[in-house]
């Protein structure tokens, strides 16, 4: 089950979570998604009215467990008494480092969705939700980095960035998903070299970063 938010529930009660967890649990026993909402409801004995009340079909589950991932990063970074006060690089940085942390916990089944279930670039329709919270997240720390440089050409760097960062976070994940060192140390590096280059885009200097990035790559 992903790592996400709790809510109290009474025994036998189904919400958007034990949805989730049933989901997931579902797919990975079977290496396989269930055809349609009914026969996931019959083999984890809930009610297809009850399944509705929450999602309207097993796409939406698909994004919502990547909805919740970002969610729980957020949750998570929040709780943290010295968060705030980062400078906009350094929560970046915590935000690409918690998201691999509860990717890391899922692995098995991110790696399923990814990668293992053999539907290419379908799989990224899932990351669709996902993708919009992570850009607008991105797109805040970068204009709070240097308003008044970034005002100047705002209507272009905004998108620009923002959409680079989406970019580069789908490499850091394909990287990830084939890391085979131990801890996913050599994502880790990846991680930071990148975070120094998305943050030195607005800056006039970016070219050092972008080459350090680079070494580090082809040299693994």
């Amino acid at each position: 089950m992903p790592a996400i938010k709790k809510f109290p529930q009474q025994s036998g009660m189904v919400n958007d979570d034990k949805i989730i967890e049933l989901y997931m649990n579902d797919v990975l026993s079977h290496n396989a998604e269930p055809s349609n909402v009914y026969i996931f409801c019959k083999r984890n004995n809930i009610e297809e009215t009850q399944f509705y009340q929450f999602f309207n079909s097993l796409t939406a589950i698909r994004q919502e467990i990547w909805i919740k991932f970002f969610e729980n990063a957020e949750t998570i970074m929040s709780q943290s008494p010295d968060y705030h006060g980062y400078a906009d690089k350094d929560k970046l940085l915590t935000l690409y480092f918690t998201i691999f942390e509860i990717l890391n916990l899922n692995r098995t089944y991110v790696a399923w969705s990814l990668r293992d279930n053999k539907q290419g670039l379908k799989n990224l329709a899932d990351l669709r939700l996902f993708r919009n919270r992570f850009k607008d997240f991105v797109g805040h720390l970068l204009k709070n980095q240097n308003p008044d440089k970034f005002r100047k050409v705002r209507d272009i760097t905004e998108p620009v960035l923002s959409e680079g960062a989406w970019v580069q976070f789908l490499f850091i994940l394909k990287y990830w998903l084939d890391d085979m060192s131990k801890g996913f140390e050599k994502t880790d590096i990846v991680i930071e070299k990148s975070v120094n280059t998305v943050v030195s885009l607005v800056d006039v200097k970016p070219l050092e970063n972008l080459i350090d990035l680079g070494k580090f790559l082809w040299k693994n």
